[in-house]
């Protein structure tokens, strides 16, 4: 590969992340309004026109704040935690098969699985150097729920991937030209973006934030900038599952179309976040190992059956 090659894909690589972090602070905003519209009221619309201008208001309100520092913490990968758990969310992106002079993965799927199991690092380590039960115990729930789900996660995946025979995102949206998976894979479809609520750990399995008993979860004893680097990492993840829900199971081909499909996906999460109680955590792990387990391992049977016979 050329210098320039290589330069030219690090300036890509930097566009793309610089991109993803504008989307999340719009997306912050989205979710602010329409959480507000379900409530009966006006959401943040004081800032700029209707409010546009809040995200980067919130942005330097956070990282202006002093950085406080628990006494008895470990130091090092109290600090570096955050930093890693968004590396980790910002470095998803780059599997994204754009049709142009970018990074091309044959292997994209493996890739995307191997990141999003890296993350669950991040959480653990921002739990336990804390030195905080609170902290410590939020963070090993979500570590718990974050692995529980990644196992059925994969096995639905597989069943996609049997059908293709190819570990390439681009290939999905190849098979998917004439029509989209989700007329083929309905129950499949639905269990994925079930899935993927528990892999984010956003609402109604938001387990590490039960605030009745955990305060806020891991990341109870940030502030400031490592406070926003969780989040911007949480709603990165969202909008990334929310292209891989629209990658694997609404197809297309990556133009305007497909954005539409992410922002209506992501919309998803906010509305069901204002729509739904919060899940019990014992029936969250049952509902994952007696229910998601077994349908998944089935359809998985189903699906290479009919690969094997035609």
């Amino acid at each position: 590969m050329m210098l320039e090659d290589v330069f030219l894909i690090l300036i890509l690589t930097m566009i793309l992340f610089i991109c993803v972090l504008v989307s999340v602070a719009f997306f912050t905003l989205m979710e602010r309004k329409v959480l507000g519209y379900i409530h009966i009221r006006k959401g943040p619309n004081k800032l700029g026109l209707v409010g546009i201008l809040q995200p980067f208001s919130d942005a330097i309100k956070l990282f202006a704040k002093e950085q406080m520092f628990p006494l008895k913490s470990n130091l090092l990968v109290f600090y570096f935690s955050p930093l890693f758990n968004m590396f980790m969310s910002l470095i998803l992106w780059v599997s994204i098969p754009f049709v142009s002079k970018f990074l091309n993965f044959s292997l994209s799927v493996l890739f995307i699985l191997s990141i999003s199991s890296m993350s669950v690092y991040s959480i653990m380590m921002a739990g336990w150097s804390s030195n905080s039960s609170y902290a410590m115990l939020g963070s090993l729930r979500a570590v718990a729920q974050v692995i529980s789900y990644e196992v059925s996660l994969i096995l639905i995946l597989l069943s996609f991937l049997f059908l293709i025979m190819s570990l390439d995102l681009f290939d999905l949206l190849v098979y998917q030209e004439l029509i989209w998976f989700f007329f083929l894979f309905s129950s499949l479809g639905i269990m994925l973006v079930i899935s993927l609520f528990a892999e984010t750990n956003r609402s109604p399995f938001d387990f590490a934030e039960g605030e009745s008993e955990l305060v806020s979860g891991f990341n109870v004893e940030y502030s400031s900038g490592g406070f926003a680097m969780l989040f911007l990492a949480e709603y990165s993840s969202i909008l990334f599952m929310s292209l891989i829900s629209s990658i694997f199971v609404f197809g297309g081909s990556l133009n305007l179309v497909m954005f539409m499909k992410i922002i209506m996906l992501s919309f998803i999460w906010v509305w069901v976040r204002g729509a739904l109680p919060r899940y019990r955590y014992d029936k969250l792990m049952g509902m994952v190992w007696k229910s998601y387990l077994s349908i998944s391992l089935f359809f998985l049977g189903f699906y290479l059956s009919l690969v094997v016979i035609f």
